[in-house]
């Protein structure tokens, strides 16, 4: 599967267009990691627990986007983007989506 952020692949054409294709995922704030926070920012630097936590969260985002545009029958995914959104206190959205296609090779 063929993941792109641009409109167009090289040597590709859009062969047929089968719509939008998503995918989400919600996560929290763990306690644990909530002290871990607290601590690194009296000293400052990069809060990697969250860091982690929001890399596994877009991950998890474009695997269930990509099995969304596989039940379609899509070869690729075009215009792919990703947007966040605070759902509560503590808690976030994270949402991939793009337009599900198939490929044919350009002439």
């Amino acid at each position: 599967m063929i993941v792109t952020t641009t409109e167009k692949i090289d040597g590709q054409e859009v062969g047929e267009v089968l719509g939008l294709v998503r995918g989400n995922v919600i996560r929290a704030k763990h306690i644990g990691t909530d002290i871990i926070a607290a601590l690194r920012n009296l000293v400052g630097g990069e809060v990697t627990e969250y860091t982690k936590m929001m890399g596994e969260a877009r991950e998890q985002a474009t695997d269930r986007m990509i099995a969304e545009a596989r039940l379609k029958g899509a070869d690729a995914v075009v215009g792919m983007r990703f947007t966040t959104s605070m759902v509560m206190a503590g808690s976030a959205e994270i949402l991939a989506y793009g337009t599900a296609v198939r490929l044919v090779p350009k002439t």
